[in-house]
């Protein structure tokens, strides 16, 4: 088990689920709600096993990559987190299947697609680079048995963090 790859297929997922939604009709707005609570949900327990498992590792053992440290990494991560949780609660204040409704959900995808693309090339690349395969199967367990209990039902609580208290708390 590797964190990296479960990551990986995480966002896999949440793309799936986003062009998902971009092909439903709006009339189809039982679809549409299903949809989108099931990637909310995966979108908010993500964020949270990585800020818990993930990055503090990446923190101790990484050394930087695409010229970025793991400090900076994090920081932009932890920035990131907090833009796709607050675009996510944006939709969740429009009519399911409205226009707005759908401008909300594509700028969600858009700061989650940043987001992903950035830890990919960033986070992934650090870890697998310096974090020893034990390491990358420790946390892996510990990011995938969270995700476990936390994907049914309500999934978790989205509170942003703040940026450089999390660095300093997980340095």
């Amino acid at each position: 088990m590797d964190i990296t790859q479960l990551i990986a297929d995480d966002h896999a997922e949440q793309r799936r689920l986003f062009a998902l939604i971009e092909e439903l009709r709006p009339t189809e707005s039982s679809a549409l709600q299903a949809t989108w609570v099931r990637l909310r949900v995966l979108l908010d327990t993500h964020a949270l096993a990585e800020e818990r498992f993930f990055y503090p590792e990446l923190l101790r053992v990484g050394q930087g990559a695409d010229y970025e440290t793991s400090v900076d990494e994090t920081r932009d991560a932890i920035k990131d987190h907090n833009e796709i949780r607050d675009t996510a609660a944006a939709v969740d204040f429009q009519a399911v299947g409205s226009p707005e409704w759908f401008e909300a959900v594509a700028a969600c995808n858009r700061a989650n697609s940043d987001h992903m693309a950035e830890e990919e090339r960033q986070g992934l690349t650090d870890f697998r680079r310096h974090a020893d395969r034990e390491l990358r199967h420790r946390t892996g367990v510990q990011f995938l048995q969270f995700e476990c209990e936390h994907l049914t039902g309500k999934g978790v609580t989205p509170i942003d963090r703040h940026v450089e208290s999390y660095i300093i708390e997980n340095s």
